[in-house]
């Protein structure tokens, strides 16, 4: 089953907007740079399989990401200084 890029750009852009879904800037920003982190390492990949390993691990990794934002916006926490909108500076 060889995955085309369509579904692996889709699998890509499916992974940052649930990343962009957590309340949580820690979380938030540690999924973001992550995803990019392990698209950008693994995009000369051209063994096949290798592909498709990664392609199902990414689907895992989509799942756990959808489970845990859930889980974690059920718990509201205040936000940082640096997430406080309306103020360029980040100061009240």
């Amino acid at each position: 089953m060889a995955n085309s890029r369509g579904k692996i750009l889709s699998l890509y852009r499916n992974l940052i907007r649930e990343s962009k879904k957590w309340n949580t800037y820690i979380y938030r920003m540690y999924a973001l740079r992550k995803i990019r982190h392990e698209f950008q390492e693994n995009k000369t990949i051209q063994d096949k399989d290798r592909i498709n390993e990664c392609y199902m691990k990414g689907l895992e990794e989509l799942e756990v990401i959808k489970r845990q934002v859930t889980i974690g916006n059920l718990y509201s926490t205040r936000p940082l200084i640096i997430e406080t909108t309306g103020n360029k500076d980040g100061l009240n």
